[in-house]
């Protein structure tokens, strides 16, 4: 039970980091190597939240890689896969087909044979 909580916020943690890292390519003009360019990147404060719930997430999964086997562990992190479609359909308004709803409901099922 321990390892599945913590691969939920591992899977959340970095699935936030992705949804940072969308919004923060949006906001980010056409890429050029001039300091115009840089300096909007780089003073793109999504980016750096991004890039700290990046690092959160790496911590957490080096916790569960000492503490858990590799094998339980590594299928686990796939509920973030899960959590970015629900992120995409209900945050970014995109659109799921029935093949992406069977594919969550087979992932999820492989969470919970793996959990067991």
């Amino acid at each position: 039970m321990r390892l599945i909580l913590l691969a939920i916020v591992q899977s959340i943690l970095l699935c936030g980091s992705q949804t940072l890292l969308k919004i923060a390519m949006s906001k980010v003009p056409a890429f050029s190597w001039t300091w115009a360019c840089w300096s909007k990147i780089l003073g793109n404060l999504w980016l750096l939240g991004s890039g700290l719930g990046f690092a959160a997430s790496a911590v957490m999964w080096m916790y569960i890689l000492r503490h858990f086997p590799f094998s339980h562990a590594y299928p686990l992190i796939s509920m973030a896969y899960v959590m970015g479609m629900l992120v995409g359909i209900f945050f970014f308004h995109e659109t799921a087909h029935w093949q992406q709803w069977v594919g969550i409901v087979l992932i999820l099922g492989g969470c919970v044979f793996i959990a067991q």
